[in-house]
């Protein structure tokens, strides 16, 4: 965990590089190592009494609780607050009591977590599966310094700095790339594979179970001396020189791998002044900008959410050895006075020039670039030959005679921008960007009583509520005597996020006229507009005997993009079975989410072979989904200049559009609708 440490480190020891986020898989001690923190950090001092932490030597002028006078602070560690996937905008942001706003003019302020990490660490994990309205508040946050809570002309405002971590696993969907930018530094980190380090986490981890205070008791020597550690670099920090040599480099190395903006500049600088801090040293080395370049430029080199983070260490190299090497001889690193077992003191290991900071060799192809294998052209191949059947080394899903074997998998074409396409009527799922719902934003279509606490205030609503009882309460002032039940929340119309499950047709009717490529390239479009929408995401593909289920329902689509990549043409067309395994796995997917309404998009050129009435079977199926009020798209695959028109009878019978591979692009219907303008009005001319 070398890279982790390293990188939670450094942010404790210089706050402003803006926090580190933690990709990797399941399992991995993300969350224990991320709580570990806190207990390492300096105590804070804040102003007795008040509920924002502010420090005693400058106080927030415009804190809630303010004025602060000065004076002497109460110490106490720093905090560690988590905030949880599921929570509500007035749990991060806090709440006004709009009952006393409205009615005794006072401004009762409720604070939430972002007041309460002020000057400590905001953890959020599973951070790539929050909400929008919960990652625009961060977002404000992390880039003000300061939360605003606003009320129908309410406000509130307080001081919200904090050391923001995140954790993820990147099966589960990637981070939205606003936020993702925000973490100063990202690291991956993985299960050891070595079996004595292995050994050593579990004996560790039952040694803590039998006895915990007497493990803690083992390891707190070790720990003051990180504290102090982390200390002495606090206090170095504002010493160190960040020459003109060095900043060079940095800029150097962020133009040359084309990251976007300037933050990684920024960042970078503050990562490598931290590291010198860190070592004892006063001044930035190549080292030190190598090493913070590993850290902080990963994460702003992707393009796309199929793109895997990494970087070119070789070219690293070789732009930071296209400077001269005039910076002075660095002081050697201390000595680390934990054991040698790589305890949590945190030794030279984790900050040296060699240490920490490495993405996964396997994120990478030979030449650095993310290897991306849907982007790759590969030759087409005709198919292994058939074994014979009497063969013993003939696979057991050998095609039957005047069935098309089974061919590799091809690359998918370059991916496009798609049309939108959206589930009738009103939902009111998860925030997304593609379908119409009831949701917690967007604009205001009517009014209702509060369902619970209220978080959204009508005001024109509300005072036309409380009106006609102000002479019966006795109002006599100027104030409006408002009553619970004259309070009115709104209702808003928004944008939802659905799940997208597509059908693929993979069987040998789709590879006999080489459209395999264009039909991945389709495919790959819509799951980036499926990403850009936040949906979810699930794929069946058909082929042979059956249908399969390739990728249950998830909001990971980097994963769609990878089995869609592997996936193989060839044998009959199964069509009713793709239908009937769609209709089970929105079936239970049904159970799982019920708020998420499915969309269904099937692929095809709508032949179906194997079975008897394989047409006929197939038809029944679609109308079993139509039955259920399944909305569908069907994505006409069928090229050349003769067409059966079978997938135009797959869309009548599910009761939804049908489009084809050229009609998909929004492009083309763009350019349609210029045509189809400028058509008339020069008729009308």
């Amino acid at each position: 965990m070398d890279d982790m440490r390293l990188g939670l480190l450094l942010n404790a020891i210089s706050p402003s590089i803006g926090g580190v986020l933690v990709r990797g898989e399941k399992g991995t001690a993300k969350t224990t190592t991320v709580r570990a923190l806190s207990a390492l950090l300096p105590q804070v001092v804040t102003v007795p009494g008040c509920r924002f932490s502010c420090d005693p030597a400058a106080p927030d002028a415009t804190c809630p609780d303010g004025p602060h006078t000065g004076g002497e602070g109460d110490a106490r560690p720093a905090r560690m607050v988590e905030l949880p996937v599921g929570a509500s905008e007035d749990r991060l942001v806090g709440a006004l009591d709009i009952e006393r706003a409205l009615g005794e003019g006072v401004k009762a302020f409720e604070p939430g977590l972002l007041a309460a990490a002020h000057r400590g660490v905001l953890y959020v994990d599973e951070v790539n599966l929050l909400g929008d309205h919960l990652v625009d508040a961060l977002l404000d946050a992390a880039a003000t310094g300061a939360s605003y809570v606003e009320r129908e002309g309410v406000s509130v405002r307080h001081a919200s700095r904090f050391l923001l971590v995140g954790t993820m696993n990147p099966e589960e969907g990637e981070l939205r790339p606003q936020l993702l930018d925000r973490f100063g530094l990202t690291v991956e980190v993985a299960a050891s594979r070595e079996t004595d380090e292995r050994v050593e986490v579990v004996r560790r981890r039952l040694a803590y179970d039998e006895d915990p205070a007497a493990f803690a008791a083992k390891w707190a020597a070790e720990e003051e001396t990180l504290r102090e550690r982390i200390a002495a670099a606090r206090a170095l920090l504002p010493s160190v020189r960040l020459g003109d040599g060095a900043l060079r480099r940095i800029a150097a190395v962020c133009a040359g791998f084309e990251v976007d903006g300037m933050r990684a500049d920024i960042v970078t600088a503050r990562t490598a002044t931290a590291l010198a801090a860190w070592a004892g040293r006063t001044d930035v080395t190549t080292a030190d900008v190598r090493q913070a370049a590993l850290l902080s430029l990963p994460h702003r080199r992707r393009r796309n959410p199929f793109d895997a983070p990494g970087l070119d260490e070789d070219k690293l190299d070789e732009i930071l050895n296209g400077f001269e090497d005039d910076e002075p001889e660095p002081e050697p690193d201390p000595e680390p006075e934990g054991p040698d077992d790589g305890g949590p003191e945190g030794g030279p290991e984790g900050g040296g020039p060699d240490g920490g900071g490495q993405p996964p060799q396997d994120a990478t192809g030979p030449d650095g670039a993310p290897d991306v294998p849907q982007q790759r052209q590969e030759p087409e191949s005709t198919g292994p030959e058939p074994a014979s059947p009497e063969s013993p080394d003939a696979p057991e899903s050998a095609p039957a005679r005047g069935e098309a074997p089974e061919a590799p998998a091809v690359a998918a074409a370059d991916p496009f921008r798609t049309r939108k396409f959206d589930v009738p009527g009103l939902g009111e799922g998860a925030d997304g960007r593609r379908s119409r719902a009831r949701t917690a934003h967007g604009r205001t279509t009517g009014a209702r009583r509060p369902r619970g606490a209220l978080s959204k205030l009508h005001l024109a609503a509300t005072v036309q509520a409380a009106a006609p009882h102000q002479r019966a309460r006795g109002r006599s002032g100027a104030g409006l005597v408002v009553r619970r039940d004259d309070l009115r929340e709104a209702v808003r119309e928004g944008r939802e996020g659905n799940l997208v499950l597509f059908v693929v047709d993979a069987s040998g009717s789709m590879a006999a006229r080489k459209r395999m490529s264009a039909v991945k390239g389709a495919v790959l479009s819509l799951l980036l507009d499926a990403y850009q929408r936040r949906d979810k995401i699930g794929m069946v593909t058909f082929r042979g005997s059956g249908a399969d289920v390739a990728l249950p329902p998830t909001s990971s689509v980097d994963a769609g993009a990878a089995r869609l990549e592997k996936l193989p043409t060839g044998g009959r067309t199964p069509l009713a079975a793709g239908l009937l395994q769609a209709h089970e796995v929105l079936r239970v997917e049904r159970l799982r989410d019920p708020s998420r309404r499915p969309l269904l998009v099937v692929v095809t050129d709508g032949r179906a072979t194997g079975g008897p009435e394989p047409l006929a079977r197939a038809a029944r199926a679609a109308r079993l989904l139509a039955g259920e009020g399944t909305a569908s798209v069907v994505v006409d695959c069928e090229q050349g200049p003769v067409r059966l028109g079978l997938a135009a009878e797959l869309g009548r019978e599910l009761r939804g559009p049908v489009v084809t591979l050229d009609e998909l692009r929004a492009d083309s219907v763009s350019a349609l609708v210029r045509t189809v303008r400028t058509a008339h009005t020069r008729k009308a001319a």
